[in-house]
């Protein structure tokens, strides 16, 4: 052996070692023992490019995390796949003028060579590419199993636009009102989409948060936010000189008494009855056009001001009698609730904001116990919390507590309101207009209408001969022998869906597919399926936590639904491993590592120049792994520096481990005094 410490020629001989040997390979005929099994599972990459240390974080994490329990005597799964359709390829594609699907696939080549050269181990022989048609063939499966379950559905709908991509963005898309992908600002358009039906598992999604005791307490609030249960009263509001009742949905039933106004969307269906024979008919309608033309993040953000137009109509609070203005308003949507506000300035800050600015009454219905009575002439802003009701008849003197209750009780024995449960969670739009994804698996007869593809005539193929540039309608619509086709049903010409799936939809299952990634005739084998899973750990950014972790939760409760698999949640146990951030040289300041800021330390240098241990020690030892950590060029030195030092240890303790592996002893116990352990925690500490 050495004296010297060779790091690239020790871990070839070894990477290769393990490869040949398939360290990491797991047989479905090898003896399964469910207490000793365990599922450890590292989020799949996007291959845009090639790996910089930032992302060998989680993929380090995670082999180190496997090893350790292969060692513990378990039988360890951890495999690799590709995440590989989606626009930040399509629009490479675009720049470079190379196909996606060469340099998407080229990618993954070089990807896959540095993770080896990573010394990170997985069994390779189940790695699974999401953009080849023998795993798209069963994200169309899933499709139409949604379909068929009534989970899919297409309709007309405001989308969230980003002008940029060319695309539509799902809600959960969009960040601070632009594309999460590229920043740029997300505009509204009408268009006619696909859905998967969400909003059918949201109970169940909230609820089963309460089951996943070994993730992140902050990934389960975001989950939690973004689900958004509010338990509350529909109320009727009766149009005056009209059988019309608007209604409207709210939190805060015990504020019904300080309700000044009524606001309704510029989306809302009842606008046009509200301009039947209305004086102010073209001013009215001008306004809702611009509103409608205006982006709906901004519409609600709360530091922009309010806008509104009266529209001379008034609607009855049948809880006191009164009549009320209604007024078209920008900062009420239809997307959430009914698309109607009862509005009580008091006791809400855009309501409070909007009736000062437009000189509406203000009415006080809540006081604070603990202070002096409120002056609506003198409030400097609404007063949102919980108090004692004033000012609201036979309810005046209960607290908001007590008072929800009874007036809840009161509305419902009258048919003026009902309990009801509210989400903030919408469908998950799926549909793209843009060219590298998998493509929606239906058919459009003139004669059998909406016709799902059979499974016997999946895959619906991606031509790879198509002029991709975006336009904002889907490239695969100008290629006409992707697009005409015959009626599975009826065997008349016919036309295909030419948008494709979001590139979520791929990730949401490819965790189950790993189980069988060669099978030719189901979607996965769900006897070794339901023996692995839930995902011992799974280990990935928190970035996730909103789509893909959702997404996949969605995914799993369908198909336990579906009797696929026995369990409905994916993940027994999740870690989200903190970023690794550089200064950057374009901004100044310490960043995630990214091209764009131009902060990346790529791993092949280091390696070349240290091993690759020495980078898989300082990046396990840069800090506590949840938490976000500053990369030290310098740093990594000593870390090189350590494994000399246990090299040198190794090698004058030689013969000490060679006689106790002869007498079958634990080779670690005679190799260091109790001096020379404290030495070297010294020495790991400093780096």
């Amino acid at each position: 052996m050495n004296s010297e410490y060779l790091a690239e020629a020790i871990e070839k001989k070894w990477q290769q070692f393990w490869l040949e040997k398939g360290l990491f390979e797991v047989n479905s005929n090898d003896k399964f023992d469910p207490g000793k099994k365990y599922y450890c599972l590292v989020m799949f990459p996007y291959p845009s490019a090639a790996l910089h240390v930032g992302h060998g974080r989680n993929y380090i994490i995670g082999d180190a995390v496997a090893r350790y329990k292969m060692m513990r005597g378990f039988q360890v799964l951890t495999t690799m796949g590709w995440d590989a359709f989606g626009l930040p390829a399509e629009n490479a594609a675009i720049k470079s003028k190379i196909h996606p699907r060469i340099s998407t696939l080229n990618n993954i080549e070089n990807m896959k060579k540095q993770l080896i050269q990573w010394g990170v181990c997985y069994d390779w022989k189940r790695e699974i590419t999401t953009c080849l048609k023998d795993y798209y063939r069963w994200t169309q499966w899933l499709f139409i199993f949604l379909y068929k379950r009534g989970l899919a559905y297409k309709k007309y709908a405001e989308v969230n636009w980003c002008d940029s991509c060319k695309t539509v963005l799902a809600n959960e898309q969009v960040v601070s009102g632009g594309c999460e992908r590229c920043g740029t600002e997300v505009g509204i358009r009408e268009l006619n989409q696909w859905f998967f039906k969400i909003t059918d598992y949201a109970e169940c999604l909230l609820k089963d948060l309460d089951l996943l005791i070994e993730w992140p307490e902050r990934v389960k609030m975001m989950q939690t936010n973004w689900i958004g249960r509010s338990t509350g009263v529909k109320i009727r509001f009766p149009l005056v000189g009209a059988k019309t009742v608007i209604e409207c949905y709210t939190t805060r039933v015990d504020t019904i008494f300080g309700a000044t106004y009524f606001a309704v969307a510029a989306e809302h269906p009842v606008i046009a009855e509200l301009l039947e024979g209305n004086s102010r008919k073209d001013e009215i309608e001008k306004f809702v056009q611009n509103v409608k033309q205006q982006n709906r993040i901004e519409r609600t953000r709360e530091d922009v001001v309010k806008n509104g137009i009266d529209t001379g109509k008034k609607v009855v609070n049948l809880m006191t009698g009164e009549e009320i203005p209604v007024w078209i308003v920008d900062y009420v949507l239809m997307d959430y609730g009914t698309g109607a506000v009862m509005a009580v300035p008091t006791h809400d800050e855009r309501d409070f904001a909007f009736a000062k600015k437009y000189g509406l009454p203000l009415k006080v219905v809540i006081q604070d116990p603990s202070q002096s009575a409120f002056d609506s002439t003198q409030m400097p802003g609404a007063y949102t919390e919980d108090g004692t009701l004033v000012n609201s008849g036979a309810f005046t003197g209960l607290s908001s507590n007590e008072a929800r209750d009874k007036i809840v009780e009161f509305m419902e024995k009258n048919s003026i309101g009902i309990r009801m449960v509210n989400f903030r969670l919408r469908d998950w739009l799926i549909s793209r207009q843009r060219y590298w994804g998998a493509p929606i698996p239906i058919i459009y007869c003139p004669s059998c209408g909406t016709v799902p593809v059979p499974d016997t005539d999946l895959p619906v193929e991606l031509p790879e001969d198509v002029e991709f540039l975006p336009t904002g309608e889907s490239p695969l619509e100008r290629h006409p022998s992707f697009k005409n086709t015959i009626c599975p049903a009826c065997g008349r010409k016919a036309t295909r869906e030419v948008d494709t799936m979001d590139t979520f939809v791929c990730s949401s299952w490819y965790y189950l597919r790993y189980l069988s990634p060669h099978d030719d005739k189901h979607i996965f084998e769900s006897s070794e399926v339901n023996r692995w899973l839930p995902v011992d750990q799974y280990i990935g950014g928190v970035e996730h936590a909103i789509l893909h972790l959702m997404y996949s939760r969605f995914i799993t409760k369908v198909l336990k639904d579906g009797g696929l698999v026995n369990f409905y949640e994916p993940f027994a146990r999740l870690f989200t491993q903190g970023m690794i951030c550089k200064k950057s040289p374009v901004t100044g300041k310490m960043e995630k590592m990214s091209k764009s800021k131009g902060n990346v330390v790529s791993p092949d240098e280091l390696i070349n120049k240290y091993g690759a241990d020495t980078m898989r020690v300082y990046t396990l030892f840069i800090g506590p792994p949840e938490r976000d950590a500053e990369w030290n060029d310098a740093a990594v030195e000593g870390a090189y520096r350590f494994l000399k030092k246990i090299w040198k240890l190794f090698q004058e303790n030689i013969d000490n481990i060679k006689a106790a592996h002869k007498q079958g002893k634990d080779f670690l116990e005679p190799l260091m005094t109790d001096a020379q352990a404290k030495e070297l925690y010294v020495h790991l500490n400093q780096i």
